[in-house]
């Protein structure tokens, strides 16, 4: 499983709808909107590289609002939780 953290900027008023069109994205597991430098933080679930690669610069690019993606990779998760394998199950990998 191909774990990404996705934060974006959004145009003035549409936090609201874009992080509603991205729970709608196969991919897409958790939406926050957030402070900071960005407006919106994304948790994205994969099973291939190239399902990233069309999911950020093909489905989130193209929702209306969106102005600005910065896509980091994890490497590993850190939990109390074997969250790892949670999403395994969930995702049906």
């Amino acid at each position: 499983m191909i774990t990404a953290i996705v934060l974006m900027n959004c145009e003035l008023g549409k936090v609201h709808s874009v992080a509603e069109a991205l729970t709608q994205l196969d991919g897409v597991a958790e939406v926050y909107s957030v402070s900071g430098d960005f407006d919106i933080l994304a948790i994205c679930k994969v099973g291939e590289f190239q399902n990233l690669a069309n999911l950020v610069t093909e489905e989130v690019a193209s929702i209306e609002g969106v102005t600005k993606t910065n896509t980091h990779m994890a490497f590993q998760a850190y939990s109390k939780h074997n969250m790892e394998k949670v999403w395994a199950e969930t995702m049906g990998q």
